[in-house]
């Protein structure tokens, strides 16, 4: 089953950094996952999240406001 990772940023330079990371997570682990962006802030709050940027795997939240390294998301994908 395909894993959901979401990215939410405004498009901050660490949002861009944290969805390189993402994308280079997904090559690493070989997960089946899609990588996407979420820009709206109405959907971002609907996450509880106040700061930026986070990152979401299968609707639950990881982190907020810091940019984990692609290794560390790779073990979150396994």
């Amino acid at each position: 089953m395909s894993k959901k990772i979401e990215v939410l940023g405004t498009g901050c330079a660490k949002c861009q950094k944290l969805e390189e990371n993402a994308k280079q997570a997904v090559k690493l682990s070989g997960a089946d996952a899609t990588v996407t962006k979420v820009s709206d802030i109405n959907q971002i709050t609907d996450y509880g999240v106040m700061i930026t940027p986070a990152l979401v795997i299968d609707g639950k939240v990881k982190v907020a406001g810091k940019i984990p390294t692609a290794e560390a998301i790779a073990e979150w994908l396994k």
